[in-house]
């Protein structure tokens, strides 16, 4: 602390002034133009009582921390269970310094009213919710308050606003110089740091017009949202929301709650159209107590409905069910079946993570889960759907984390009345391990269902992946459910330390590399293995969890193929994020494959579960379609390719290709060695079409009569092939 006694100008007597805080020096000497160590730097006339400014200062922490000060004064602006909100009726001009703050008085304030201007003494106190060690910021606040009140119904500051025509906040930058914690590093600088914009505006009042959601009202009352209905926002969704990217959090996200006045439930794409309120933090983000009643705007989100899988195509899920139990009770168990019957469309195989046991959160022993997946099966019978039958293995009793006694596990749900044979092998349990074998037939589980690697220390406390063999169109599939390690326990965006840690992200990486391990064994067997890996793994597809996956090239993450505004399962405080995939090995790309995150849950208030499904169609039918031979129209005969010509012409160099087209009516079908040459008619004239199927068994599934049509390349004069096939049989087109 230190005195200036010699600051005057000409004409003007000797003003004495006391700066409290740190000697700052910035380029060259010169007065800082941030405050580099992160405690605020405050100014003020000798004996004179502080101003809240004075008290914010300029960074996260107070120079007047555990100072008694006295008189400071304000205008009530809102009030709490516990204390109440003042501001600066005249405001200083530098935007770095807060001129809102809250006063603690432990109980309801009762001697103050909204629009009071008080005079307040007390200690200045730097509260960290959580505790000293917690990860939060801190909020600056006077303890054991004394109040004057001076005057009543004195008209509010007029709030600022954040966005058009007020502070636009950063819209990409949380932190970019902090090393460490950002009350003792980094540069204070709210033009460009979110965690610094915010805390410039800590306790005051503040404005959003045109507020839009982009993440639902949670059990909490938080509802994330961007103003100015997300103009000058990143990447939207192409429903509304706002979707993380690699260097991109979004910190223009505001966090509305519901500390002083209800918020109402509100969707992904609702709009408020005036929200006034005061920021305040807690719990790892800044918040906006709002002060006036929010009046809502529906944007008419509606649940989406997946396609259902043709004649050809198996169709395989993901979809974490949120700690289903009994407990739960029948809507719970109806809704999700609901969403399982009519939004996914029955899919012949089904990972769900997150099925706890039959008794739930009764942490009495019980591991077992029959009763909650046959509580399941009957209820998709009951909304419609399928008969499924489950595969699952129970855990070690409290060893798979997530809730206690919940026993949370994977498990598969598998229908067998279109094709998909689940492939049963004796042996597996909660501690032993499935191995890759060399069977007649190629590779082989040596149980199956069967854990992998369940007694590696990867799995310490998390589920452990399940892996199934199974066969669907004569074609062996391996298909792997995981449920990796959660985020649970990563330092928060708008934490004290920056960039953030996320010690959770070890733990995945280890159960990463055991999944990649385990494909590698099964393509070392049979490099053309039909693998596929999915579930929650709680990790983005651009992190390194996912590049460990797929090391090697042994797998491909089918959200890489969707549009970047449609990469989202999962909302977290308003980030719309990938964290549950479908992954599948090369063989398996060279499909057709329709892909879908249906979003039905993550975006709406009422959920089912805090995740969203996604399915995979995979065609296991039609791969390609060949027209090997051109006839003239009055031709009416078809001449056979020898063996030798027809594999001459599939090495048909394609590296000058144009769009054609084959089509017309089976007039005649010969099965050479299990794959159908057909004879079609248009009006083109005869075309002689080979049918390239994965299963030779599948000769017998065209017809004389049916209708082929196939878009393509050409590659010579008379050698043609598709993408697409469609054959058309009594009114319908199977793809």
């Amino acid at each position: 602390m230190f005195v200036l006694t010699s600051l005057a100008r000409p004409g003007r007597r000797l003003v004495p002034l006391l700066v409290v805080g740190l000697l700052l020096t910035g380029p060259a000497g010169g007065v800082p133009n941030a405050q580099a160590s992160g405690v605020g730097l405050a100014v003020r006339h000798a004996g004179q009582p502080p101003r809240i400014h004075d008290i914010q200062g300029v960074g996260h922490i107070s120079t007047l921390d555990g100072t008694s000060v006295s008189n400071v004064p304000g205008i009530v602006t809102a009030k709490r269970s516990n204390g109440f909100y003042m501001q600066d009726p005249s405001p200083d001009s530098d935007e770095r310094t807060s001129d809102g703050m809250f006063v603690f008085t432990s109980s309801a304030p009762s001697s103050v009213s909204v629009g009071d201007s008080v005079l307040v003494g007390g200690t200045v106190t730097e509260f960290r919710s959580g505790g000293t060690t917690s990860t939060n910021l801190t909020t600056t606040q006077i303890n054991s308050p004394a109040i004057v009140k001076v005057s009543s119904g004195n008209a509010l500051p007029a709030p600022i606003v954040i966005g058009i025509g007020g502070r636009i906040p950063p819209q990409q930058v949380i932190e970019d110089d902090a090393r460490g914690s950002v009350e003792t590093s980094g540069v204070f600088d709210p033009a460009s740091d979110g965690i610094d914009f915010y805390e410039s505006l800590e306790g005051m009042l503040v404005q959003i017009n045109n507020a839009v959601v982009v993440g639902a009202r949670s059990s909490f009352g938080e509802i994330p949202v961007l103003s100015d209905n997300g103009a000058n926002a990143g990447l939207r969704t192409a429903r509304g929301g706002i979707v993380v990217r690699p260097t991109d959090f979004n910190p223009e996200r505001i966090i509305l709650d519901d500390e002083i006045l209800a918020t109402p439930s509100a969707n992904v794409g609702d709009r408020f159209p005036l929200v006034v309120g005061v920021l305040d933090y807690s719990f790892g983000n800044f918040k906006l107590e709002i002060t006036q009643s929010l009046t809502v705007t529906s944007g008419g989100l509606t649940r989406e409905i997946t396609s259902p899988p043709g004649g050809q195509q198996l169709a395989v899920a993901t979809f974490n069910v949120q700690n289903l139990s009994p407990a739960d009770g029948p809507d719970k168990f109806n809704t999700l079946a609901g969403h399982i019957v009519n939004s996914l469309k029955s899919p012949d195989l089904l990972a769900l993570e997150e099925i706890q046991d039959n008794n739930g959160p009764v942490d009495n022993g019980v591991v077992d889960a029959t009763v909650t997946f046959n509580t399941l099966i009957s209820a998709i019978q009951g909304a419609g759907g399928p008969t499924y039958q489950f595969r699952s293995i129970n855990p070690v009793n409290n060893q798979d984390g997530g809730q206690p006694g919940g026993n949370i596990r994977v498990g598969f749900l598998v229908r067998t009345d279109r094709g998909l044979a689940f492939i049963d092998r004796p042996g597996g349990g909660s501690t032993i391990a499935t191995s890759v074998l060399s069977g007649p037939g190629g590779p082989q589980l040596s149980s199956s269902p069967g854990r992998l690697d369940p007694n590696n220390a990867a799995f310490n406390a998390s589920r452990k992946p399940l892996a199934g063999e199974l066969t669907f169109l004569n074609q062996k599939l391996f298909v792997v459910a995981n449920h990796f390690n959660s985020k649970t326990g990563d330092q928060p965006l708008f934490g004290r330390f920056q960039p953030p840690a996320r010690s959770t992200e070890v733990q995945r990486a280890q159960q990463a590399q055991v999944v990649n391990d385990f494909v590698k064994s099964i393509l070392a067997l049979d490099a053309d293995a039909n693998i596929i890996v999915l579930g929650d793994l709680n990790d983005f597809e651009f992190s390194n969890t996912l590049s460990i996956l797929k090391s090697g090239g042994v797998l491909n993450d089918l959200v890489d193929t969707l549009p970047q505004d449609d990469r989202y399962t999962f909302i977290f405080e308003g980030n719309s994020q990938v964290l549950d995939h479908i992954l599948v090995s090369s063989q398996l790309l060279k499909t057709r494959i329709e892909y879908d995150i249906v979003h039905l849950n993550s975006e709406f208030a009422v959920q089912s579960s805090d995740h969203e499904p996604q399915v995979a169609r995979l065609t296991f039918g039609i791969a390609s379609v060949q027209v090997v031979e051109q006839f003239e129209p009055q031709e009416r005969h078809r001449r056979r390719l020898t063996e030798e010509q027809r594999q001459q012409r599939l090495r048909t160099d394609r590296s000058s290709l144009d769009d054609t087209r084959a089509e017309g009516n089976v007039v005649a079908v010969q099965c050479d060695e299990g794959v159908p040459v057909v004879l079609i008619a248009n009006r083109d004239g005869l075309q002689t079409v080979q049918l390239l199927y994965k299963s030779r068994q599948a000769c017998a599934s065209i017809r004389v009569g049916d209708y082929l049509s196939g878009d393509g390349e050409k590659q010579h004069e008379f050698l043609f092939e598709a993408h697409d096939v469609t054959i058309e049989r009594g009114g319908s087109r199977v793809r």
